[in-house]
């Protein structure tokens, strides 16, 4: 072929479109505690403006928690969980929008089932059977999270020895086949490897999931990858909370030329800019 001439490209990607496989999980902290943007969005207004921004800025869907996972977040009541989720999400389903809810306790997820939420984002991967239970009946997607902590929040743990890969993987081989025989459908799961403290304070645990992908693709279930701001990306760059734009926007790049179905963002505007960039590359 002669130079400038157009033709097939041995450039051209091997899978589909970035654009046709990742959609954008937009955070909504309801708390004031939460390490990034506590206290911001705690008032009901306040809330809901941040979540029409974050739709219109190409969400798909709006993650709603109202308690904080760090580690010295202040334990929240489901009582209290509920006073803050249940005007946002009310609101927010009213309006059409899809809402998943961030949340480990089985009250608060029968109440926001009855609301309408399409999914439930539960860090603890429905250890309590309590929560198998007020789940098991709906038809509401799952995301069940990978941890080293034994509680509902991270842990300041510094672990940084063995496969973590292999780790990840064979716990969910294990967690899937613990849900099936309690009565949850595999095709409702969504599975997340945790990032930062909830893998260990030292960056490399997080590092070598992302960089084995891959092998959690081989699961066969979709990714929820939420690497927004988080520990393991200031530790590699030197950078506060503040300043982990960039960290965490090229880190979701890689997550979606990896196909993660699902990348949980604070940043919804700059993640959707980057995946039309990347679909107009392909496309040309």
């Amino acid at each position: 072929m002669m130079p400038g001439a157009t033709g097939p490209s041995s450039c051209a990607p091997a899978q589909r479109r970035v654009s046709a496989v990742t959609q954008v999980l937009g955070v909504l902290n309801l708390t004031r505690d939460s390490y990034s943007d506590g206290g911001r969005y705690i008032e009901v207004d306040a809330a809901l403006a941040h979540a029409r921004e974050m739709l219109a800025a190409g969400a798909q869907s709006i993650d709603v928690g109202a308690e904080s996972s760090h580690p010295d977040s202040e334990n929240v009541s489901a009582e209290e969980e509920l006073r803050r989720l249940e005007p946002v999400v009310t609101a927010l389903i009213a309006s059409a929008a899809r809402v998943s809810v961030d949340t480990h306790k089985p009250r608060v997820m029968r109440r926001v089932l009855e609301l309408g939420v399409h999914c439930i984002n539960d860090i603890t991967a429905l250890r309590d059977p309590d929560a198998v239970a007020a789940v098991r009946q709906s038809e509401c997607k799952l995301i069940v999270m990978h941890s080293t902590s034994s509680e509902a929040r991270a842990q300041r743990d510094a672990e940084r020895d063995g496969n973590w890969t292999a780790r990840i993987v064979e716990f969910f081989e294990r967690r899937i086949a613990e849900l099936e025989r309690a009565g949850i459908a595999r095709e409702r799961l969504i599975l997340d490897p945790g990032l930062g403290f909830f893998l260990s304070s030292a960056p490399g645990p997080s590092l070598a999931i992302l960089r084995n992908l891959p092998r959690l693709r081989a699961l066969g279930l979709p990714l929820c990858v939420s690497p927004s701001r988080k520990s393991f990306i200031g530790s590699v760059l030197g950078r506060e909370v503040g300043e982990r734009g960039a960290g965490t926007l090229a880190t979701e790049i890689w997550c979606a030329q990896h196909a993660v179905e699902w990348i949980r963002t604070h940043d919804v505007r700059a993640l959707r800019d980057a995946l039309a960039m990347l679909d107009a590359i392909e496309r040309a």
